[in-house]
């Protein structure tokens, strides 16, 4: 009689838990093909493959929660894939676009909104374990790296979109250096700013409104195919105009967490007392 061969165990990570890392990783790769694609003057498929960064970086951390894979290895390569994909690659997309031929002085800005995602990331890791209030969770401080990607590159959407239409005044504005160090010093600001900006992650969405999310959702992405530039420019323009509305949000319910925590203490206080 044959003995059945035991196979030794195999002794290493599951598979699910590298999934994450993997699509990190794939992210990397896209803001390499960025940086290439604007050496070469491909500027279309230089912001595309920004894009493909950031789907990349929104995947990589819910679906490392979904197989329960997250580490501390994973949120440091994460974020070193982030400072490529979205300090380095736009600021240099952007000095090929229009500053390149701005004498000695026009890498400034770039160079300021690269350090200045480099401190926001940073300070992002440094208050990783930090417990913030629960009125808090919901909200980043400052604007979010790919965010802050997509704003900046406004002047290459709109660049790209005068160019699909044959705009020439649209065209001109576009590669304007004065527009494009502006948007980088604002973009910049916003990156190290304090500003509470909302994070979507635990956005509860009432009941009515769901049906009506579902069909915009399915407008813009028809819009998107239809007109991306124009799309995608305008985009920005609207994550900008919601700011303002998340700091008085921010803001009211901190107040209302200060509410209930005096009520509470008053409470605490009266039962104490009798």
């Amino acid at each position: 009689m044959l003995r059945q061969k035991i196979r030794p165990r195999v002794k290493g990570i599951s598979f699910n838990r590298i999934i994450p890392n993997l699509l990190t990783i794939l992210g990397l790769c896209a803001g390499l093909i960025s940086i290439r694609s604007a050496i070469h003057g491909r500027f279309n498929e230089a912001v595309i493959a920004i894009l493909i960064a950031a789907c990349f970086d929104g995947l990589d951390g819910r679906i490392a929660r979904l197989l329960r894979g997250t580490s501390r290895f994973g949120a440091e390569l994460d974020s070193l894939v982030d400072f490529l994909s979205f300090g380095v690659a736009p600021s240099l997309v952007l000095y090929l676009w229009s500053l390149k031929n701005g004498g000695d002085y026009s890498f400034i800005p770039c160079a300021i909104f690269t350090v200045c995602m480099a401190l926001r990331l940073a300070r992002f890791n440094a208050a990783l374990d930090d417990n913030k209030p629960q009125y808090a969770s919901n909200f980043f401080t400052g604007v979010p790296a790919p965010a802050g990607a997509g704003i900046v590159l406004f002047p290459v959407f709109l660049g790209l979109e005068s160019k699909h239409y044959q705009i020439d005044f649209l065209n001109s504005i576009a590669h304007s250096e004065i527009l494009t160090i502006t948007i980088l010093v604002i973009t910049s600001f916003l990156l190290i700013s304090t500003l509470p900006i909302w994070s979507f992650k635990n956005f509860k969405i009432p009941t009515p409104y769901v049906m009506p999310i579902f069909l915009s959702t399915c407008i813009f992405a028809t819009i998107l195919v239809a007109d991306p530039w124009g799309t995608l420019a305008l985009s920005g323009i609207l994550y900008l105009s919601l700011i303002p509305l998340s700091y008085r949000s921010y803001h009211r319910l901190k107040a209302d967490a200060q509410t209930i925590l005096v009520k509470t203490k008053k409470g605490e206080d009266f039962l104490n007392k009798n």
